[in-house]
């Protein structure tokens, strides 16, 4: 089964940005909806921002604007560039890949404080 590794988290001061990774351990394919989630202690987890349908991008309410995924099918990875960074940004951060079932990543903390 596909393998998916976040990279790109840390610390950062509010207004900067981050940019996180997800490397799949095999090729990936348009057809594939990939995407992140995020999770904070106690609540669920909920989507950031996801490609489905090979072109269609979707955004939380809460991102107006500030981020942008994107992927790179010949390297099989895919990203999420964040900007304008918030306290409220601050979560796990966890990408996922969609086959014939959902494939997580194993969670990368952005933690946004000055």
């Amino acid at each position: 089964q596909v393998q998916l590794v976040e990279s790109g988290g840390g610390l950062v001061q509010p207004g900067g940005s981050l940019r996180l990774s997800c490397a799949a351990s095999e090729s990936i394919f348009s057809s594939q909806a990939v995407g992140w989630y995020r999770q904070v202690p106690g609540k669920e987890r909920e989507l950031v921002a996801g490609i489905f349908r090979g072109v269609l991008t979707n955004y939380a309410d809460f991102v107006s604007g500030r981020f942008t995924i994107s992927r790179d099918n010949a390297k099989n990875t895919f990203y999420l560039q964040m900007n304008s960074l918030k306290p409220e940004d601050t979560a796990v951060y966890y990408c996922f890949i969609d086959r014939r079932s959902r494939y997580w990543g194993q969670g990368t903390q952005v933690t946004v404080s000055s």
